[in-house]
């Protein structure tokens, strides 16, 4: 085993690392978002997903305004260091439309079919 070390990471010009939020349980895919070294850092400390907004240009904790809490399981990042999978337990919907996953909208027959309603 090698001590992890971020800085090995692929960060963009931005510093950012995309992140994929992956149920630990059913491996459903529920969302992509971004995260800076320090947000990466926090995620790995506290074991809260934490992610850097870049509308916002701020950090946030997943759920903490909605509850909708991700707990992290494992981390991993791809072969090019430049993608995370996070393996997380989710609590309540994923996506800010109040879905399990950001997701829910398919391509099927060249028409866009909506696969899940807000819970």
């Amino acid at each position: 085993m090698t001590k992890f070390d971020s800085n090995t990471l692929r960060y963009n010009k931005d510093g950012l690392v995309s992140v994929i939020a992956q149920d630990a349980g059913t491996l459903e895919v529920l969302m992509l978002a971004w995260m800076n070294e320090k947000a990466l850092s926090e995620t790995l400390k506290t074991g809260r997903m934490t992610y850097w907004s870049r509308s916002r240009q701020a950090f946030w904790r997943k759920g903490e305004s909605s509850g909708h809490v991700q707990t992290l399981v494992d981390m991993r990042f791809d072969c090019d260091r430049d993608c995370l999978l996070a393996l997380v337990e989710q609590v309540g919907p994923a996506c800010h439309t109040n879905r399990r996953s950001c997701f829910y909208t398919a391509v099927r027959n060249g028409q866009e079919l909506e696969l899940t309603e807000p819970e």
